[in-house]
């Protein structure tokens, strides 16, 4: 699909992408009323923050992030087949989303894993950087054999995709596009695999002992489509919703999950209010079923290879403080003792090499050019204020964190343990493709603003 929107009577992918989250996201709020009075909270946290904190105003204006903040968000998604992950990649391919990262949640007890499909280049971020987290169930995962084959056998049967979806889907690979008209059909198509279906396709004991395997394989298995599960506003400040979201009546989970905060978030925190038991009818009877929530996240830089190894090894002394038996302080303390290491200062992430910026001139910059050396390394020139670095965010998703957020969205007292057993390239078998390495994308980001400002400086020079 190289030939994308090469036809300028097509619609570019980034404004389908656009349209398709904008249509989510009103299907979402009416059929999940607490996820607009979300979006309302984080509203208000953001203007607040930013009003209360020129800097951050300026380094967000200066990476024209401020533009996308309100309209910025990720959903998840749960598949059971390969089939269905694979029309998914063609599906999200239309409004230019990849898959980036490849996510073994099965180390915290989750039966899946996962990729995110998302823009990958600069200018289609900044146009809208709607992600969806997308997981495939693992049925081999599933102990009971005759259990695992009934769920194989209920996922055979359904068809998650409308027959105008698939049309529109294979029209646009083979022609390179969609017409607006198409482009309203496909955004309509679509979005009826993400809606919530109160009709189980199962019966109730069915339901019950896929439940007992785990809650996720029931929320997989029993349902028409694999309807999203959530959709998550970004904050400015996450400590600040977490606080504020009982006040308007939302029952939110006990910890944020990721890094502890600080003064130069990095990676990805991530909360979210607990989810709503929601009736269901199943073929014999009616019952209940609970899986859809309400998310917030805050995104900080993204880290590189050697400051995502400091975090991995954090996290592991976090868990082994944990192992201290009852003298050992709650989660939030030991999180904030164990990163003291990981320094809390942009300068000092970017002199060590522990997170990406991208490089640009000052207005001194601008002045000085023709007395820069354009081969010199960035640091005497980052000293002398004539270029800056700004912080390239995160993207993506933390795998520890992504289950935490599922477990306790589908029965917090259920913490089934897999043997951690990450499969990358049966996943990658069943999604048609081989998924983004997110670190070389972030590298590759940071390169690309290297490489610009030493043209411009060089310009400069030879204008001189």
């Amino acid at each position: 699909m190289s030939n994308m929107n090469s036809n300028s009577s097509f619609v570019a992918a980034d404004e389908i992408r656009a349209r398709f989250s904008h249509a989510m996201s009103a299907m979402y709020r009416q059929e999940v009323p607490q996820y607009g009075t979300l979006v309302d909270l984080v509203a208000d946290i953001n203007t607040r923050t930013l009003n209360a904190e020129p800097a951050l105003h300026a380094q967000l204006a200066r990476a024209d992030e401020l533009d996308r903040l309100d309209v910025e968000r990720h959903g998840a998604i749960r598949v059971g087949t390969a089939a269905e992950l694979a029309t998914l990649r063609r599906l999200f391919a239309v409004m230019g989303m990849e898959p980036v990262g490849y996510y073994d949640l099965s180390v915290a007890g989750v039966p899946v894993h996962s990729t995110a499909f998302r823009p990958v280049s600069d200018a289609a971020l900044l146009s809208n950087p709607f992600r969806v987290f997308t997981s495939l169930l693992r049925l081999e995962l599933i102990t009971d054999a005759a259990l695992r084959q009934k769920a194989a056998d209920i996922l055979a049967r359904r068809n998650i995709f409308t027959p105008r979806a698939l049309e529109l889907i294979s029209q646009c690979e083979a022609e390179g596009g969609l017409s607006a008209a198409h482009a309203d059909d496909f955004v309509r198509e679509a979005l009826e695999t993400f809606r919530w279906h109160n009709t189980a396709t199962v019966d109730a004991q069915t339901y019950r002992a896929l439940q007992a395997s785990h809650r996720l394989v029931a929320d997989v298995v029993c349902f028409r489509g694999p309807h999203i599960n959530h959709l998550t506003p970004r904050t400015l400040d996450i400590d600040a919703a977490q606080a504020a979201m009982p006040a308007r009546g939302m029952d939110a989970k006990d910890v944020v999950e990721g890094p502890p905060r600080r003064d130069c978030p990095i990676l990805l925190r991530q909360t979210s209010f607990k989810a709503l038991q929601e009736t269901v009818r199943f073929t014999d009877d009616e019952g209940a079923h609970t899986a859809r929530f309400g998310e917030i996240e805050q995104r900080g830089v993204a880290l590189t290879r050697k400051g995502r190894a400091l975090y991995d090894a954090l996290l592991t002394e976090v868990r082994d403080m944990s192992n201290a038996g009852s003298a050992a302080p709650d989660y939030t303390q030991r999180l904030e003792q164990a990163f003291r290491a990981f320094p809390d200062d942009h300068g000092a992430l970017q002199a060590q090499g522990l997170a990406f910026y991208r490089y640009s001139l000052t207005a001194i910059g601008h002045v000085q050019a023709r007395a820069a050396d354009a081969e010199v390394s960035l640091q005497p020139l980052l000293a002398k204020g004539w270029v800056q670095a700004d912080p390239i965010t995160y993207e993506d998703f933390l795998p520890v964190s992504a289950a935490g957020i599922f477990q306790s969205n589908l029965g917090g007292e259920e913490q089934k343990q897999y043997q951690a057993n990450a499969a990358q390239q049966a996943f990658e078998a069943a999604l048609g493709a081989q998924v983004h390495d997110e670190i070389a994308l972030y590298e590759a980001a940071q390169q690309r603003s290297i490489d610009q400002l030493r043209a411009q400086l060089r310009s400069a020079a030879a204008a001189a």
